[in-house]
């Protein structure tokens, strides 16, 4: 599709994205990416917010999934927007999936936008369908100037139920364990599941709510139809730029400290954290050996190892990894060499993925899957679906998972005080017991 673009400078750029917002709520599908372009974080971010909103056209997939994406994608050649769940793995190798699943989030969903939104610093880069006659594009701009930023009211759920307690946790932890020892991995990220029937979620409310909690660099509201995704991620999966992919792990997590003393000493002790360290040193070697599969020969780099990185809730230890692709690589083909993202599977990857499905008790569907967008360009950057709010609403279902990595090193107790650390945003947003 031919695709006309016009500039805008918006000075109270805060109040058009919140505009931006509330007009796509109109739509059966829309997706909202937020990041920060600070160039010191070092996380190759050139965009404060991008959206697609409205659909032209749309690809749902539960079988041949990628096969049909790549096809779908080499027809429109535009930008599309969407979702990878992580059970798409089981497309990938032979593996299955048949723990509990309320969600019934399809394996991919990505939908072409009529409506596209580039918001960089003040400036509103708004891309629409070449064909369109440009008074239709301006009364869309007038429409969400003029929104109302009237809130709605805000509906919350006032009990979550656990999917497995401490006490399973702990004995489930000792099985894990157990493999470790006997060799069968060294390193599996296990997760659990928050849930609330019944319940009516203003999702705009919670997507503003936990944005502004948590600042994250990889935040995301996606909706397709009746599924939502209130998404606060820290973490890359994966980005394509021309021919060079950057992949950015996240192992490694403390608290914040009280007092900015208290702070730079947890922040510290995480990046000497013998520990941490190793937890992100296998997921390293994992991803590069997934990027050698696309790779040009000796062009897999690791840029940074363990970097330490601040977010509002957490300190986090960040590693880049990167690479340079063959040349006519379809970027089809470098998701499904990659996919899922090795820090919310362990290593060995299969081998981890066979015993997350033998020790969850919840299917996990787009939790641990990727949300993001790809270019007319075959560029992309996708993020991995953590620290997210996701909301079944003809279901009337939400639910939300937190995990964490188990090694040889790890200790029980630690690893579940450390879970319940990354669903404190949640929770508090959900108002939520």
């Amino acid at each position: 599709m031919n695709r006309s673009n016009v500039t805008y400078h918006i000075a109270d750029v805060d109040s058009f994205k919140d505009k931006l917002m509330v007009w796509c709520s109109q739509f059966q599908y829309y997706s909202v990416l937020k990041g920060e372009t600070d160039a010191s974080l070092g996380l190759y971010l050139d965009k404060n917010m991008l959206v697609g909103a409205d659909s032209i056209s749309t690809i749902t997939c539960t079988n041949n999934s990628l096969e049909r994406l790549k096809e779908y994608y080499d027809e429109k050649r535009d930008w599309l927007f969407g979702a990878f769940s992580y059970d798409l793995k089981n497309e990938i190798e032979e593996l299955e999936s048949n723990n509990k699943d309320e969600h019934q989030f399809p394996n991919l969903v990505f939908f072409q936008p009529k409506w596209i939104f580039e918001i960089i610093s003040n400036d509103v880069v708004f891309h629409f369908p070449s064909d369109l006659d440009r008074s239709e594009m301006r009364l869309v701009f007038k429409e969400i100037m003029m929104t109302n930023l009237k809130e709605p009211s805000k509906k919350h759920v006032t009990e979550l139920k656990q999917r497995i307690s401490k006490e399973q946790y702990l004995q489930q932890f000792d099985k894990i364990i157990h493999h470790i020892e006997r060799g069968d991995i060294y390193e599996m990220n296990y997760c659990f599941e928050f849930y609330a029937h019944n319940v009516e979620l203003s999702t705009y409310s919670l997507f503003k709510d936990l944005d502004a909690i948590s600042n994250p660099p990889f935040s995301a509201y996606f909706r397709a139809e009746d599924h939502h995704l209130i998404c606060a991620s820290p973490e890359r999966y994966l980005k394509k730029n021309g021919r060079k992919i950057i992949s950015q792990p996240i192992k490694g997590t403390k608290k914040r400290g009280e007092t900015k003393e208290q702070d730079v000493a947890l922040k510290n002790e995480l990046f000497n954290c013998s520990k941490e360290r190793s937890e992100n040193v296998m997921i390293v070697d994992l991803v590069r050996n997934d990027l050698s599969k696309s790779a040009t020969k000796a062009s897999v780099q690791v840029e940074e190892l363990y970097g330490a990185y601040s977010f509002t809730q957490v300190h986090h230890l960040i590693s880049t990894v990167t690479s340079q692709i063959k040349n006519d690589t379809h970027w089809v083909d470098i998701i499904k060499d990659t996919f899922p993202m090795g820090s919310m599977t362990g290593a060995p990857k299969i081998m981890a993925m066979k015993l997350i499905e033998k020790f969850e008790a919840t299917k996990r569907g787009l939790y641990s899957g990727s949300v993001g967008y790809v270019t007319p360009d075959g560029d992309f950057d996708f993020n991995v679906v953590i620290r997210s709010i996701i909301y079944n609403e003809s279901k009337n279902f939400a639910s939300f998972m937190v995990g964490g990595a188990i090694t040889s090193k790890s200790e029980a107790e630690k690893e579940y005080a450390e879970c319940l650390l990354k669903a404190n945003a949640m929770l508090k947003v959900l108002d939520a017991e």
